[in-house]
């Protein structure tokens, strides 16, 4: 991702945000009154209004720095998703057996961070690629990893590699806090003062940039 800066954007501001996942659902009425429904997107894209976020004037001033530097929609960043950022709940402890990541076969070293979402018989894996550094936690087959000397991990990419590749059948688990990668959803920033005193919410949308 060539057009995004490892910052992050105000946490204060974002985990008094509103949004969330949102999935594109094309749907086809039929003649006998039955319908057809079809996804042309293969996960969600998640959206975000940090204005709900903004509590003061000084919170505008922080938001309008991080504006310019990013040139707008410019540049992607950092979001610390106040609803989703952790491998496990967020009332929870992140372990490193929170989220099966792969199984060893004894040949392949790098494994991709996940987390899985499930309801019922149906589970959808999002592909984390933005950890927060030193939250990552792994483990092989329940035994702990020490980043360094058994794995090392790109927080850019959310890739472990480990240093010998795990063996056959080896459960490769992990948990870990992330952000979400983002950029502005608009190339201008309308704030009015007196509406903001009065009580109105400035309008900040993001989204969430797909790689």
């Amino acid at each position: 991702m060539t057009s995004f800066h490892e910052v992050l954007f105000p946490v204060d501001i974002a985990l008094n945000s509103e949004g969330g996942p949102t999935r594109r659902t094309d749907i086809v009425a039929l003649v006998s009154g039955h319908e057809e429904r079809n996804s042309p997107w293969a996960g969600s894209r998640r959206a975000f209004n940090a204005g709900y976020g903004v509590k003061s004037v000084a919170d505008i001033e922080d938001v309008i720095a991080f504006f310019e530097a990013r040139q707008g929609r410019l540049f992607g960043f950092r979001f610390r998703d106040p609803f989703d950022f952790k491998s496990c709940r967020i009332a929870q402890t992140h372990s490193d057996e929170d989220q099966l990541i792969g199984t060893g076969d004894g040949v392949e070293t790098d494994f991709q961070l996940v987390k899985r979402y499930i309801s019922g018989a149906a589970t959808y894996a999002r592909t984390i690629k933005k950890p927060v550094v030193g939250s990552v936690l792994v483990a092989v087959d329940g035994a702990p990893q020490t980043e360094g000397p058994d794995f090392t991990l790109d927080e850019t990419t959310g890739i472990v590699t480990f240093a010998a590749a795990p063996a056959g059948g080896a459960s490769v688990t992990a948990g870990y806090l992330f952000d979400t990668p983002v950029r502005f959803d608009t190339d201008e920033l309308r704030i009015n003062l007196a509406a903001f005193k009065a009580g109105d919410i400035p309008s900040i949308p993001l989204i969430e940039v797909l790689s």
